[in-house]
C-alpha cells in the first residue's frame, strides 16, 4: 500500500503550532544533567534513588487509569492543565528539599502530574488530527513536537549544567518557571471536535476498564504490550537513571577534573538532545522507509547489545547513551501511533494511560534490582545485566507471538 505523500510546504494548523509551543515548555533538560548528582549531594544512596524511582512508578501504576478516565470525562485540555500545574509546583519543591522522605512525597506529586498529562496529550493530538482527517500523520506530527522540545532542551541542558555548577537547586527552579509557562499556552487551545462530538456522559469507569481489557486482549497488542511497554521501556528507563554516575566515571578516567564534570554533563545533554531532536524530526520519514514492524523487531537487539558492550569497553557508554536517547522518542511516537490506530476516541486517554501504567509497573523490579546491583558492583554491570535480559526476553516473546502485525502500520 502506497504511503500518502506529505506536503512539507504547508504550514501546520494553529492548533498544531500551539502543540509545538506547549512541547517547548516541558523544561526537563534544565535539571536532567544534574538530577541524580543533586540526589547524591543530598546524601541519598543508589538504593534510595532507586526507591524514589520505584515510588514514582508505583504512583503511575495506581494513578494512570483514574487520571486517564478523568481526561476522558473532563477533557484532554483540562487534564493537561492539572498535570502541568502539579509538575511546576513539584519541581519547585524538589529544589527546596534536602531529605529522602520529602523527596518521596514530592515524587508522588510528580508522578501524578505526569499521569494527568500522559494519556491526554497523545489523545488530544490524535483527535485534533482526526478533525482534519489526517490521523495517519500522528507519528509525523508527534515526532516534530518531540524534535522541538529536544532542540530547545539542548540549550536548556547547557544552561542547567552551568547553573548546577553554581548550585544544584537552581536548575529545578528555572524548570519550574518554564513549565508554568505551559499553563498559559494550554489556556489558549481548544478541545478537538472529534472529542466534543463523542458522548462521554455515559462513559462509566467500569465501561472504561472493559475497553482496556478488549484492547489488550487483541492478539498483536498483547504481545506488543509485553515487548515494548513492559520489557523495552523498563530496560531503557534504567539508562536515564544511571547515565550521570557512569558519565562521571568515564570522563574522570579520561583525565577530566571533578570541577568540570557538571558543566560537561550540560554539554553532553545538549548533544544528547540534539541527536534525539534530529531523529525525532524525521519520525515520519523513518516510518515510511522502514515501517513499524522492522523498527520494533530489530530495536531490542541493537540496544541490548550496546548495553552489554559498554560494560567491557566503558568508553562505549557515551555513544550508547546517545543511541538510546535518539531512539527513545521516535520509538515512543511509533508505539503511540500503533495503539491509537487500534482504539476509538471514546476512552482513548484512559487506554493510553493504561499503557503507561503497564510500563510503570514493569520498571519497578528493574529499578530496585539495578539499584542494589549498582551499590554492590557498579552501574555499568547493572546495565549490562539489563541488556542481557532485554535480548533473551525479546527473543522469547518473538518465538511466542509476533508483536507487530504485518501491514502499512
Amino acid at each position: 500500500m502506497a504511503v500518502p505523500s506529505r506536503n512539507s510546504s504547508a504550514l501546520p494548523s494553529p492548533s498544531i503550532l500551539k502543540y509545538y509551543l506547549y512541547k517547548s515548555t516541558k523544561a526537563v533538560e534544565f535539571y536532567r544533567p544534574i538530577m541524580y548528582l543533586f540526589f547524591l549531594a543530598q546524601g541519598l544512596t543508589f538504593t534510595q534513588i532507586a526507591i524514589l524511582e520505584a515510588v514514582y512508578n508505583l504512583t503511575t501504576l495506581l494513578g494512570e487509569i483514574p487520571t486517564g478516565y478523568i481526561g476522558d470525562r473532563v477533557g484532554r485540555r483540562n487534564s493537561l492543565l492539572i498535570g502541568t500545574v502539579l509538575i511546576s509546583l513539584t519541581l519547585l519543591g524538589i529544589g527546596l528539599s534536602s531529605s529522602f522522605w520529602a523527596l518521596t512525597a514530592l515524587y508522588v506529586c510528580w508522578s501524578t502530574g505526569y499521569n494527568f498529562r500522559s494519556g491526554s496529550e497523545d489523545a488530544w493530538l490524535y483527535d485534533t488530527l482526526t478533525d482534519d482527517l489526517s490521523e495517519d500523520e500522528f507519528a509525523h506530527v508527534r515526532g516534530r513536537g518531540e524534535s522541538v522540545s529536544l532542540a530547545i532542551g539542548a540549550g536548556a541542558a547547557i544552561i542547567g549544567g552551568y547553573l548546577g555548577s553554581i548550585d544544584l537547586s537552581y536548575p529545578w527552579f528555572v524548570a519550574a518557571t518554564v513549565t508554568a509557562i505551559g499553563v498559559f499556552v494550554l489556556l489558549t487551545i481548544d478541545e478537538p471536535e472529534t472529542y466534543e462530538q463523542a458522548d462521554t456522559t455515559g462513559l462509566s469507569f467500569r465501561r472504561t476498564l472493559s475497553m482496556i481489557r478488549r484492547t489488550v486482549s487483541q492478539r498483536n497488542i498483547r504481545a506488543f504490550v509485553l515487548y515494548y511497554y513492559v520489557l523495552y521501556a523498563a530496560v531503557t528507563y534504567l539508562v536515564f537513571v544511571f547515565l550521570q554516575p557512569i558519565f562521571e566515571t568515564v570522563v574522570l578516567d579520561f583525565g577530566v577534573s571533578q570541577t568540570q564534570v557538571k558543566s560537561l554533563l550540560g554539554w553532553f545533554y545538549a548533544a544528547y538532545s540534539l541527536f534525539g531532536a534530529g531523529l525525532s524530526y524525521y519520525t515520519g520519514a523513518i516510518r515510511d522507509r522502514l515501517g513499524l514492524r522492522m523498527w520494533f523487531l530489530g530495536l531490542p537487539f541493537v540496544v541490548g547489545g550496546a548495553l552489554v558492550g559498554m560494560y567491557f569497553v566503558p568508553a562505549l557508554a557515551l555513544p550508547t547513551f546517545l543511541l538510546v536517547r535518539g531512539l527513545s522518542d521516535v520509538t515512543r511516537s511509533f508505539a503511540s501511533q500503533y495503539i491509537n490506530d487500534r482504539i476509538e476516541t471514546m476512552g482513548r486517554a484512559t487506554v493510553l494511560s493504561a499503557m503507561a501504567m503497564v510500563s510503570g509497573l514493569a520498571v519497578v523490579p528493574f529499578q530496585l534490582g539495578s539499584g542494589i546491583i549498582s551499590d554492590i558492583v557498579t552501574p555499568l554491570f547493572a546495565l549490562a545485566v539489563a541488556g542481557v535480559i532485554l535480548i533473551i526476553s525479546s527473543t522469547g516473546i518473538l518465538l511466542w507471538e509476533t508483536p507487530i502485525e504485518r501491514g502499512p502500520s
